[in-house]
């Protein structure tokens, strides 16, 4: 039996596919024809004997097997850049001082800043995890080159920002929906009506605490604080406790909590939350640049864009997992 040499470029091809959830996106950003990214997807089918991708609907999602390959491509191609990065870019120095928020930094810091630090050995970070306005006050201190942080409309002036990517708002609860209801979270009235929700959320000031309030509001919900505080470890805690529920992104959610469509407890759907990377200066120097690409990079291979259109197979639009249904199209709160 021969052995099997997958080619880097043809699994790059698919893994910036999946990620940008189309192929004909890949194509546009690779620089490449829809055909050259079709001939070298079949010619990955064919090297596995098996499809990696299968007809839903109008779209495309992975097979079992396009879901094993993908991870495998992503830590190929990580390996392969981190070598490049070690040779060719072993020459980068200096001091990159870089923010996150808490749910960001949980996901990100380990994978992102490992693989920084080995190819960029001679580079060093000062990375610090805090709440997004205590972010933009060092910012404009002068004390951050770089931070990825949730933008809820927000003063960003003086903030060089780059709009990564637009995710949904959930509500979150304990993983477990019995928990819920056993301690009466979501109390109905004699109609079966919700009559008063408890919230759990982060202390003020937190951007969302009104944006969640007033969408209750308007759909003529009462609602009560019953839990606060500055950082997300209790607020999980508390959540998977069943005190209240909780409003976040998808992103970087611990296993004891979950989200829950509206649909499943009652309540309205929720808009959306852009991810911002802000820049000191509109452009940093090397280090923190490659350091800013790789964040990007990270944050986009965790979240598959929702389809927007229809493109001939194999260019369908990917359709979005199961965890991460399509963004409603609101500004974010």
């Amino acid at each position: 039996m021969s052995r099997v040499l997958y080619d880097l470029d043809v699994l790059r091809s698919f893994s910036t596919g999946v990620a940008l959830g189309s192929f004909a996106r890949a194509a546009d950003k690779l620089g490449r024809s829809t055909s050259a990214i079709s001939a070298q997807l079949k010619k990955l089918e064919a090297q596995c004997g098996t499809p990696l991708l299968r007809k839903a609907g109008r779209g495309l999602e992975l097979t079992e097997a396009g879901e094993t390959l993908l991870a495998y491509a992503h830590r190929l191609l990580d390996l392969n850049d981190e070598a490049v990065a070690a040779v060719s870019g072993s020459q980068l120095r200096g001091l990159v001082r870089l923010g996150l928020q808490e749910d960001l930094g949980e996901a990100l810091l380990p994978a992102v800043l490992g693989r920084f630090a080995r190819a960029h050995p001679q580079v060093r970070i000062e990375a610090c995890v805090a709440r997004s306005d205590e972010l933009r006050a060092r910012f404009a201190q002068g004390q951050l080159d770089l931070a990825m942080l949730w933008n809820v409309g927000a003063d960003l002036s003086g903030i060089h920002a780059e709009t990564v990517m637009r995710l949904p708002l959930h509500w979150i609860g304990p993983s477990a929906p019995e928990v819920l209801d056993s301690l009466g979270c979501l109390q109905p009235d004699q109609e079966g009506k919700l009559k008063t929700l408890a919230l759990v959320m982060l202390e003020e000031p937190c951007p969302l605490r009104e944006l969640v309030t007033a969408v209750l509001e308007r759909a003529g919900i009462a609602w009560r604080h019953v839990f606060s505080s500055a950082s997300l470890g209790p607020i999980w805690a508390a959540t998977s406790a069943g005190l209240g529920l909780s409003v976040r992104t998808p992103f970087g959610l611990p296993p004891h909590v979950r989200s829950y469509a509206p649909e499943e407890i009652g309540l309205p759907h929720l808009p959306t939350m852009d991810l911002v990377l802000g820049r000191s200066h509109s452009l940093l120097e090397p280090a923190a640049e490659r350091l800013a690409a790789l964040l990007v990079e990270a944050v986009r291979a965790h979240t598959i864009f929702p389809a927007t259109e229809a493109v001939p197979s194999p260019f369908n639009e990917l359709r979005p997992k199961p965890s991460l249904p399509d963004p409603a199209a609101v500004q974010p709160g």
